[in-house]
């Protein structure tokens, strides 16, 4: 039986771990061909090997704020498997040096805006070429639910940076409608992936004031947002773009205070 996505090349980046990871496997799964974008050699090369060799899974060592290395990782989905029909602009950081605007210095500001936000642009253009031609292409830029609200916890960079790519993800969508190229946004609220556990690692009660004010009272996990991403990949959502698609356990839909 043929998958949602049969046949199809996507690009993944941040493809290494936590839900970039868990869609790359869940894209394998429905018969797409997948170029991964990473900074973890190791762990790109024993994905490649699980999931089946170069004929299936490509990696790609990038630096998602270098406009030349981003091309060249697009280009390669191209020449490797002969079309790109899918980006998920996925790579993001959160250090604990983006805090309050208080205490985050212009420096970790940049360093997020760089890798979170400016990345995206460098992905979301370096993918538009290849669907235009083709006439058909879905992207799907992860933002997050604090591009729509204000985050109990404050990461004044990392929220502004999502606000960024929602709002440039809303005039893609709009802008390139009709030639075929859907541009829609993930925004999950608070996942299981490394990112939160290094900071439960770091900070217990920070982190579990994230969980206080999630309705279903649990964190989401990985495969469940690539659920999300394999939706807005298909064409199952044909008819949506320029979307915010949340999928965050109900924490934008709740009246809450931070405690």
């Amino acid at each position: 039986m043929a998958g949602r996505i049969q046949d199809r090349v996507a690009v993944v980046t941040g493809g290494c771990s936590g839900i970039g990871l868990a869609t790359v496997r869940r894209f394998v799964a429905e018969g797409a061909k997948v170029v991964i974008g990473d900074i973890d050699d190791a762990r790109g090369a024993a994905i490649v090997e699980e999931l089946g060799g170069v004929d299936v899974v490509t990696y790609v060592h990038v630096d998602v704020t270098d406009k030349d290395q981003v091309d060249a990782l697009f280009q390669t989905a191209k020449d490797t498997y002969g079309a790109v029909d899918i980006a998920f602009n996925n790579a993001g950081i959160s250090p604990p040096e983006d805090d309050s605007i208080l205490d985050t210095d212009l420096a970790a500001w940049r360093k997020v805006q760089e890798v979170n936000l400016t990345s995206v642009y460098l992905c979301c253009k370096a993918a538009l070429p290849h669907m235009l031609e083709q006439g058909r292409g879905s992207i799907i830029n992860t933002a997050s639910f604090v591009a729509v609200m204000g985050a109990a916890t404050s990461q004044i960079s990392y929220s502004a940076s999502k606000g960024g790519v929602l709002s440039m993800t809303r005039e893609l969508g709009v802008q390139f409608a009709r030639q075929g190229v859907r541009v829609n946004a993930l925004c999950p609220g608070p996942v299981n992936t490394p990112l939160l556990q290094e900071l439960f690692a770091k900070d217990e009660e920070r982190a579990a004031r994230r969980l206080v004010h999630v309705p279903m009272g649990r964190f989401g996990e990985p495969e469940e947002m690539a659920s999300a991403v394999l939706f807005l990949a298909s064409d199952d959502s044909s008819f949506m773009t320029a979307s915010t698609f949340l999928v965050d356990g109900g924490i934008s839909g709740a009246y809450v205070t931070p405690i």
